[in-house]
């Protein structure tokens, strides 16, 4: 038994309920570990804000595993050890010629965990960051080496599982040739605009902090052989030195900015790999709403936009295309994210995350599933056309319920 996994999350917000805290550093260990255990949970880099993760038995942390990263030039994939971080990845795919399509704003998340909750960078035509998974490997409940890939009818409901079927070792991700991005930062875009906005360039970003009806920021992030924006784009104005999403925050933990161009894994996301992005003293909460009545839920929110302001630092606005994958919060539709990054405050947070909840209901929000949230899992259930596919697949791969937690058993109930 080791201490190495934290005994919190990175916000500080979730104190874990573990009995005990493993880093096996063996594959075979981890084997024994989960079949010897009656509750067992993975944790990734602890970027997640709510309890869908904890567990009153073993806390596993995969990040001790062997670092493997195998490239298949033949094939088109990487597979990698689950516990690596997105940006140590990235920086080895690089340097052979490879990339990534997408990455999240944060390079310092591990695969695995990203994957199992459908995180997701920006673009009209990328898919979030599970998307690229084409295999699995996994110890099950009995502690057996299970592998699965896009040939399984089951894969589309094991990539974004929530760590319930499971405890995933390695992941094998598709990958395309290296290429570079240049990022621009534009300032008071008119809402109206921001579909044009979204559209003109590999992956954008908007960020607004619900003071104003405009957008305060939007990150341009386009390929670099892509002419740059024209000085009157879409009526903003360029920025004229480094930004940082949050304002007041210090712009030297972000990417490259102006123009200048570098490879796609030091440009797709907003922080960089040696750098903390935050304090930490934060919350998150992001849901994802069906692209056609994108603008029509913002203004749903514009009642309440001066108590949603005064517990925010900052929102932002991105695109996901649609995807197959069962529990994916793009699964069959192209999406817009609506992410808030709330103060650190719980209980001043809380009422708002609950009116904002209760404008987006008509619209079927599906929440990112690493964040705070408190939808009604009747309606959760109902916004996922596979949510009963899924519980039936949970039920068959884990029957004693050895990976379920509490709040796992709100959503998906025995």
């Amino acid at each position: 038994m080791t201490d190495t996994p934290a005994a919190r999350n990175w916000a500080g917000n979730i104190h874990y309920a573990a009995r005990r805290r493993h880093a096996p550093t063996g594959v075979d260990e981890l084997r024994r570990l989960v079949a010897g255990s009656d509750r067992v949970r993975a944790v990734g880099t602890g970027h997640s804000f709510n309890r869908l993760g904890d567990t009153t038995g073993d806390l596993v942390s995969v990040a001790a595993l062997p670092p493997v990263v195998e490239l298949d030039p033949d094939r088109g994939t990487v597979t990698v050890a689950a516990g690596l971080r997105y940006g140590d990845v990235a920086t080895r795919l690089h340097t052979q010629g490879y990339a990534l399509a997408a990455l999240a704003s944060l390079p310092h998340i591990s695969v695995a965990g990203a994957v199992a909750t459908g995180t997701h960078g920006s673009g009209d035509a990328t898919g979030n960051l599970a998307t690229a998974v084409a295999g699995l490997e996994l110890v099950t409940a009995d502690g057996e080496l299970l592998t699965v890939d896009r040939t399984d009818d089951r894969f589309a409901g094991m990539v974004v599982s929530l760590g319930a079927l499971g405890v995933v070792t390695r992941v094998t991700l598709d990958v395309v040739p290296t290429f570079d991005i240049r990022q621009y930062v534009r300032l008071d875009l008119d809402r109206a605009d921001l579909d044009a906005a979204f559209a003109s360039a590999y992956s954008v970003s908007a960020f607004t902090d619900w003071r104003s009806g405009r957008i305060r920021e939007v990150w341009r992030k386009q390929r670099a052989e892509q002419a740059p924006p024209p000085a009157d784009w879409l009526g903003t104005t360029p920025a004229h030195g480094p930004c940082h999403p949050v304002a007041g925050m210090p712009a030297e933990n972000c990417t490259a900015q102006l123009g200048e161009p570098g490879p796609w894994h030091e440009r797709l996301p907003h922080f960089r790999l040696g750098f903390t992005p935050s304090s930490g003293d934060e919350l998150q909460s992001e849901y994802h709403l069906p692209r056609e009545v994108a603008g029509e839920a913002l203004a749903a929110l514009d009642p309440v936009a001066d108590r949603i302001a005064a517990v925010l630092q900052v929102c932002e606005l991105r695109t996901v295309a649609a995807d197959g994958l069962w529990l994916s919060p793009n699964h069959g539709r192209d999406s817009l994210a609506v992410h808030f990054t709330w103060i650190g405050d719980g209980a001043a947070v809380a009422p708002v995350v609950a009116e904002v909840e209760q404008r987006l209901a008509p619209y079927a929000p599906r929440p990112h599933w690493g964040k705070v949230f408190g939808l009604d899992p009747a309606a959760v259930a109902a916004a996922y056309p596979r949510h009963g596919d899924f519980l039936a697949l949970l039920r068959d791969l884990d029957p004693v319920g050895k990976f379920r937690t509490a709040e796992l058993d709100r959503y998906f109930p025995r």
